[in-house]
């Protein structure tokens, strides 16, 4: 079984941010300080800027995640939707055709 670690809360990540972006230590030092690992920092900020509007690269904002989630979610819905109406169409277009 593994062990997955429970996430850690925002105000603990904003301020993990915050000493980041202030650049009075080394990104690897504070990381160490706050016993996360220095890639966890980094995407930390990565996501953050994506969220503030100031990354050029093509990360999603947390907004943006969660709206596609959700119409990934609708889209699933919808298609199912669509496949019954197609058999049930289907269904009484045969019923139609068949002599009684």
């Amino acid at each position: 079984m593994s062990f997955v670690p429970a996430p850690h809360p925002p105000e603990f990540r904003q301020r993990a941010i915050d000493l980041a972006r202030s650049k009075v230590k080394p990104i690897g030092e504070i990381a160490k300080d706050l016993s996360i690992s220095e890639s966890c920092l980094r995407n930390w900020l990565s996501q953050a800027d994506a969220d503030d509007g100031n990354s050029s690269s093509t990360r999603l904002s947390s907004d943006e995640k969660r709206e596609l989630t959700e119409l990934r979610k609708k889209t699933r819905r919808l298609e199912v939707e669509n496949e019954i109406l197609k058999r049930a169409a289907a269904y009484f277009a045969r019923e139609n055709v068949l002599p009684k």
